[in-house]
């Protein structure tokens, strides 16, 4: 069945339209004398299509305010869940699988191993988020086109219905004063003339169509929640973007004195040059702490310096080309910033730990010295030379160990225990080369008898360091937060627009009044989206300086005064 939706003032509707868009005439019969529904004007809006199909479906899902609710209810609920215990990216050197148990028991598991320890990565919570944000898009854009095609192209005399219905209207004769005969048609004009000239002192723009006038002020306040949904997109947009690698990064890593670490996901090497620890003094502690005999950290700093790469940086067994770009001591509350590069003083640890060594290649028998190089204990090189030999790095275990089974292993990634394994090629020796094994630790020498596993090749050379200003140590283990996030400045973007759109909502309100004269006879009806009481006040002032005095209560019945 086709609808006729055309208004009998000539105007095509679209299907759906409630009032007619050019003379404002209700379009269907509604009984009684209720106030016309003026939300968007009566303008027809998508989600209100009749015979729906799949994406008209999926359209009104999306624009439905009721759904909107429902999500964000939803969304808050599993926040307030991804709060109750710590999340896994709070803490440093922490293994999840155990530490919920651990620490919480038998909910710490459950809240574990139905992944709420990581909610705010989680695919369901994102996907609500990414709900929301298309919520809003498709909500904003089924009412704000409606409403700016309503606003944009609005007629000056409307329909006597749809003055004399709107909630705050008003419907007289006018009559000369004195002699109680009804105004002429000039009258007619000059009186509208002088009411254009009384709303205009109230700010109002003011547009005449021969007796019939239209009266709007602060129409940009209907703008404002549209406004503030677009800053809130923005908002979850910029949320959204933190997922993209390099965008993002909160982390903690740990930094030993005198070693350049890597930072995952981005061109940055940070080193630790120098760790400054401080205590308080007894004088300066309070009795409490002075009876406790306790050390309090006074000041503990890190002499960063932060590298760029600029070649090499991905190549295992290459020695990564590094750019210094700048360096800044680090202490509590004053982190390092360099183009939304951060970094927090966050913890320390004394670790006393092997950095590198300076090993030299001698001749057993003779002590003769070939040469020496320099090992690191982060990142070694592939080869050495040390004189006539070559030293081919097999392979390097930085916490040796042995499995059950007897099998070279590493059981962590610091070097609490050093191990390399060499292929030495040289005079006297195989062309092959021959393995050689090397524990910069005297200790582990003694603990794993490298000479005896090394067997004959002990017997010809051996690695050691000459004096203890071969070996570098790091005292302390400096614990930074790291930090980007360049999705930030939208953040604040999207915050800033959307409490622009509130405040346009909240302060100002949208205002229109209509009027018009027909042989004699005053309609004139007013609408505002806030603060009734307002503009019921001005239209009784208007009337009343326009020699009509009315009680402003009368008025939003509709009643003739």
């Amino acid at each position: 069945m086709i609808q006729n939706t055309k208004c009998e003032c000539g105007h095509q509707n679209h299907v759906g339209t409630v009032l007619c868009e050019s003379c404002g005439k209700p379009l269907y019969e509604v009984t009684g004398e209720a106030p016309l529904e003026m939300r968007y004007d009566g303008v027809a809006r998508r989600s209100q299509k009749e015979n729906p199909n799949l994406l008209d479906r999926v359209w009104n899902f999306f624009s439905s305010v009721k759904i909107a609710i429902y999500l964000i209810i939803i969304t808050l609920i599993g926040s307030s869940l991804g709060t109750i215990y710590p999340q896994e990216s709070t803490f440093l050197n922490f293994d999840p699988s155990t530490y919920y148990k651990d620490t919480y028991g038998t909910f710490g598991e459950i809240y574990y191993l139905t992944g709420l320890s990581h909610t705010f990565e989680s695919w369901w919570f994102i996907g609500l988020l990414f709900m929301i944000g298309t919520s809003l898009v498709v909500c904003s854009l089924d009412r704000v086109l409606p409403l700016y095609r309503a606003l944009n192209k609005q007629q000056i005399r409307k329909h006597l219905d749809f003055i004399l219905r709107q909630k705050v209207s008003y419907d007289g004769q006018l009559r000369n004063t004195g002699t109680d005969t009804e105004i002429s048609k000039a009258e007619e004009l000059a009186w509208v003339d002088q009411a254009a000239v009384l709303l205009k002192k109230q700010n109002y723009r003011v547009h005449k169509d021969g007796t019939a006038l239209l009266a709007e002020k602060y129409r940009f306040s209907r703008w404002g929640p549209y406004i503030n949904h677009i800053g809130l997109i923005i908002f979850l947009m910029a949320v959204l973007m933190r997922g993209i690698p390099g965008w993002h990064m909160d982390q903690h890593v740990a930094f030993p004195e005198g070693q350049a670490i890597k930072i995952t996901d981005t061109p940055y090497y940070l080193k630790n040059e120098k760790f400054t620890l401080e205590y308080y003094s007894e004088q300066e502690m309070s009795e409490g702490f002075r009876e406790k005999q306790q050390a309090v950290p006074k000041v503990y700093e890190t002499k960063a310096v932060l590298y760029e790469c600029t070649a090499d940086c991905n190549e295992s067994g290459k020695e990564p080309q590094l750019k210094e770009v700048y360096r800044q001591d680090i202490i509590v509350n004053t982190p390092l910033q360099y183009k939304g590069f951060m970094a927090y003083q966050f913890d320390y640890k004394e670790s006393p730990m092997l950095i590198s060594v300076k090993p030299t290649l001698k001749n057993k028998k003779t002590g003769e010295a070939y040469g020496s190089i320099d090992l690191s204990m982060s990142r070694p090189a592939e080869s050495y030379k040390a004189g006539a030999y070559t030293l081919t790095l097999k392979a390097y275990f930085p916490d040796f160990g042995l499995d059950s089974k007897g099998v070279p292993m590493t059981n962590s990634n610091e070097p609490k225990k050093p191990a390399f394994i060499f292929s030495i090629t040289g005079p006297d020796l195989l062309p092959q080369g021959e393995p050689y094994l090397y524990f910069p630790r005297q200790i582990d020498k003694e603990a794993f008898q490298q000479d005896k596993i090394n067997g004959a090749m002990a017997d010809k050379l051996e690695l050691s360091v000459n004096s203890m200003t071969d070996v570098k140590f790091s005292e302390y283990i400096s614990y930074l937060n790291i930090r980007i996030d360049r999705a930030m400045p939208f953040v604040w973007v999207g915050a800033t627009i959307s409490m622009i759109g509130l405040i346009m909502g909240f302060y100002w309100h949208h205002r229109r009044i209509w009027l018009r004269i027909d042989n004699g006879r005053l309609a004139l009806g007013a609408h505002t989206n806030k603060n009734w009481f307002g503009v019921r006040k001005e239209v009784a002032q208007i009337l009343h300086k326009s020699g009509i005095d009315v009680d402003p209560k009368s008025l939003e019945a509709g009643v003739v005064k």
